[in-house]
């Protein structure tokens, strides 16, 4: 049937039109030509669903936009581009049929189903930034919503194409061109949304640049010789990367529980990179790190001293990121990392590493005088990298819930797989399995050391950190664990 022969009648009440109209789209989507039968393509619907269209959109790129972020009339002016091109079309095919009721059919249907999508991917939008969708569904959710801005384009195509009657080969052809044009068009203004956020080149202060030497010279000068005949613990943090908050807060939390309640203050050291700590904490560079370790390992009893040493920051295998712009720094890599401990005489070592992929730092850093205790094992990621969050999901359950309810690294280690696991299964994300590793003569060591450790002042170090910001409202991370002499696993 000719579209020359296609009537519309409208309805008398507005919202009669207005209904009928998303049915016309939902049975375009579905490719049914009975669309043309619902369609009312008045003037005024038309700017109706513009508008809808318009503020659907600008709704779904606020709640897509990342903190921080500006109208961009660049991207307005990209989105503008299709609803134009579709009333053109319209026009067009207005003209050649002789039917002056095309003109708004095309661009109403497609404005319709323009809306619709833009109001599904805000819902989905929204579920994700609460975290109420299963962790895969993140990969996937671009593809999807390509997907659904070249279905409504096909769909137009394809009903139109039927009710001409074009040979199938024809519509084949219309449709491989359309999805080739669309996706390439799609991708190119994908970095143009309309809200942006404006790239902010970091910039290093004068006064930083002079004082990051001397603060660091007074950190480890902060460091106190151990007292012979006993067991000392010290510790070192090391925040890897700047752009996220989370990372600085996890380090500054956990060396204040330790120097709380653990008795290591004037045997600790954190080491921060954060876009706005320059002026007050040494930044998180290798040379830090060994220099840190240096200075811990002469002030330490080798014999009788523990390092507690923890890095949080982002991951991949076998190294962390050391970010801190505009200074380019080298990452931190797990071999690296085992050769600066064996250089600084630390022989005594519990070492957390919290980061994605941190299990591939096992084999490196495994010891015979070596606690291992990894967020992730070697092929996993671990959660909770968000600039919301005061720690990661495996630094609070480990460090700000079961480190204070335990009284020894395994019954802590343990408590905390067991919280991430019910925490990531709650959450649908695969599962980040921290793992545990004791060396053989940590372990028989060990229980000596943690005593000296745990058996503070209970009473007055309770009253100190009830008052203190050290506990935190942050999610846990997942289980698996390997406690052992040589590596025995076990799943929580």
């Amino acid at each position: 049937m000719p579209l020359s022969s296609l009537k519309t009648i409208s309805l008398q009440r507005f919202s009669l039109n207005f209904a009928a109209n998303i049915i016309a789209a939902l049975w375009m989507l579905v490719g049914s030509t009975r669309a043309f039968s619902w369609v009312k393509p008045t003037f005024v619907q038309f700017a109706l669903f513009a508008l809808l269209a318009l503020g659907s959109n600008v709704l779904f790129s606020w709640l897509a936009a990342e903190a921080g972020s500006v109208f961009n009339e660049q991207g307005l002016v990209s989105y503008l581009i299709w609803p134009a091109i579709i009333s053109l079309v319209g026009i067009i095919l207005a003209r050649r049929s002789g039917n002056q009721m095309l003109v708004f059919v095309p661009v109403v249907l497609w404005l319709v189903a323009d809306t619709l999508s833009a109001l599904l991917q805000s819902i989905v939008q929204v579920l994700g930034s609460h975290g109420w969708l299963p962790e895969w569904s993140y990969s996937f959710l671009p593809i999807l919503f390509l997907v659904l801005f070249l279905w409504q384009t096909l769909a137009l195509l394809w009903i139109f194409a039927r009710r001409q009657r074009t040979p199938w080969w024809e519509r084949i052809i219309i449709l491989i061109g359309a999805v080739a044009l669309l996706t390439i068009w799609q991708r190119n203004v994908a970095d143009q949304p309309i809200f942006k956020q404006i790239p902010v080149q970091p910039v290093l202060e004068e006064a930083a640049l002079y004082k990051q030497p001397r603060l660091l010279q007074q950190a480890l000068a902060s460091i106190d010789p151990s007292m012979p005949g006993k067991s000392d613990w010290y510790f070192m943090g090391v925040a890897g990367f700047s752009d996220q908050n989370v990372f600085r807060s996890e380090i500054n939390k956990v060396r204040e529980l330790f120097d709380v309640r653990f008795g290591t203050s004037g045997h600790s050291l954190a080491l921060i990179n954060n876009t706005y700590s320059w002026l007050d904490e040494p930044v998180a560079t290798k040379t830090s790190i060994l220099q840190g370790l240096k200075k811990i390992g002469q002030q330490m009893d080798a014999d009788e001293d523990v390092l507690f040493m923890t890095l949080s920051s982002h991951g991949d295998q076998d190294f962390i990121h050391l970010s801190n712009p505009p200074l380019e720094m080298d990452n931190l890599d797990a071999a690296w990392l085992r050769e600066a401990l064996d250089a600084s005489g630390i022989r005594w070592r519990v070492i957390v590493v919290s980061a994605c992929y941190s299990g591939s730092f096992i084999d490196e850093l495994t010891s015979p005088t070596t606690v291992v205790i990894t967020a992730s094992a070697a092929d996993k990621m671990s959660f909770g990298c968000t600039n919301t969050a005061e720690m990661t999901y495996f630094g609070q359950a480990f460090f700000a819930e079961s480190l204070r309810e335990n009284t020894s690294f395994a019954a802590a280690f343990k408590d905390a797989s067991l919280r991430v696991s019910e925490r990531e299964s709650f959450m649908g994300f695969e599962s980040s399995e921290p793992q545990m590793v004791v060396g053989s003569l940590m372990k028989t060591a060990l229980p000596a050391f943690e005593k000296t450790l745990f058996d503070k002042t209970r009473s007055s170090v309770a009253n100190i950190t009830n008052n203190t910001a050290v506990p935190i409202n942050i999610i846990p991370e997942d289980s698996t664990d390997r406690l052992e002499n040589t590596a025995t696993s076990t799943t929580e």
